[in-house]
């Protein structure tokens, strides 16, 4: 049965008044009746009813009779309606053709002052997780992902979702900082993550090279965005550049975490301080020697003089390996030491004066020479031999 009062309301909606919109369901619902009848079946006060009626009537809503009582009659809810229905409909089309028109009119306005509106959407902290493993998962081509401690913290949580991916042959490249190498998490990463180390201070994640995830690490809310904006390509341009210097970490998988984390302080400490102490070694005594490297490590909270020979040339070696696609190897039969780069111009001379410098200090003589094939990279030969 149809609830006459949800009708009542429903009417009101269309612009009836409250007693006009009571008369008008009453009138449906007994059909023909009096004035005093309709006021007692749609509960209008008897001094309402007639001016309620002559307003149903101007609405062509109601027939009113001209006889003694006076009868009234609904109009037909179909014919009724139909006119207001038509006019609602034109005022919601012209509506619509105002909204477009409008909208038109801010483009060309934007275009005028050079500026284009773009969209990106806000994710809370507590719904971050969730897009971010939904992304990962959905990647099609590659992953460009450069995390600090909270970004890293969520990286963990996507060990799935990155395994999937890496089944998938996608490019996955991630930049963490220092602190995490051979971390906890760091493990949990899975292989063909290529990942290297750099001081990372922002979380921004690129999928596909079209879409772009930045997460705020003090409050864990995020944004998405699309790369190909001006701030996507400066994310991606700022990812290459931070990537191209960045220190690779394959070889320090399988040290700890305190071997790996001495390992990149040295490589940080030579290649930045590493060729201006040598150039001001050279200045000041005209020479420059493999002690002047050992002690610009120990000035940087290095120290290596109680390590083995065993344990310095596998630092070296890892460092040759990171930095030169190269090896360091020891012979213990012949007492030489091979340091290879696949690099040429010199890039092994500073490991080369690091090592020098420790097999000094440890009482070794040593004799190096220097050998260069062109194009194929270069060996350094070491003779040691005890003073």
């Amino acid at each position: 049965m149809v609830n006459e009062h949800s009708l009542t309301v429903s009417l009101e909606e269309f612009g009836l008044s409250k007693y006009e919109a009571q008369a008008y369901v009453a009138l449906i619902s007994k059909g023909t009746i009096s004035a005093g009848e309709l006021a007692y079946y749609s509960e209008i006060p008897r001094t309402k009813i007639y001016p309620t009626l002559l307003k149903l009537e101007n609405k062509k809503l109601v027939i009113i009779s001209k006889s003694k009582p006076i009868m009234c009659t609904a109009v037909a809810p179909e014919d009724a309606f139909d006119g207001i229905i038509h006019e609602q409909i034109n005022k919601v089309n012209a509506m619509n053709t105002l909204v477009s028109n409008l909208k038109k009119a801010s483009e060309e306005s934007r275009k005028t002052r050079g500026s284009e509106e773009k969209r990106y959407f806000h994710i809370s902290a507590n719904n971050v997780l969730t897009q971010l493993q939904t992304m990962i998962e959905g990647s099609k081509s590659s992953l460009k992902i450069m995390t600090d401690q909270w970004g890293f913290g969520l990286l963990g949580e996507c060990k799935n979702q990155l395994v999937s991916v890496v089944r998938r042959n996608l490019d996955v490249k991630l930049l963490v900082g220092s602190g995490h190498i051979c971390s906890e998490i760091y493990r949990k990463i899975p292989d063909g993550v290529e990942i290297r180390s750099s001081e990372i201070t922002q979380n921004c994640f690129i999928f596909d090279d079209t879409e772009l995830l930045l997460i705020n690490n003090e409050n864990g809310k995020g944004a998405i965005f699309s790369s190909t904006d001006i701030l996507g390509a400066n994310q991606e341009k700022i990812f290459s550049q931070v990537w191209k210097n960045a220190i690779k970490t394959k070889a320090l998988a399988d040290m700890t975490k305190v071997e790996a984390q001495e390992i990149y302080k040295i490589i940080k400490t030579v290649n930045e301080t590493g060729l201006p102490h040598m150039l001001n070694s050279v200045m000041v005594s005209k020479k420059f020697t493999g002690a002047d490297m050992f002690k610009l490590l120990e000035k940087n909270g290095i120290s290596l003089k109680t390590k083995s020979i065993d344990d310095i040339i596998e630092i070296i070696d890892a460092v040759m390996q990171i930095t030169c696609s190269g090896h360091a190897n020891f012979e213990a039969n012949t007492k030489n030491i091979t340091v290879e780069s696949k690099l040429n111009s010199g890039h092994s001379l500073p490991w080369v004066s690091v090592l020098d410098g420790c097999l000094q200090k440890q009482g070794y003589k040593t004799r190096t020479v220097y050998q260069n094939n062109s194009g194929k990279g270069e060996k350094v030969h070491i003779k040691i031999s005890k003073n």
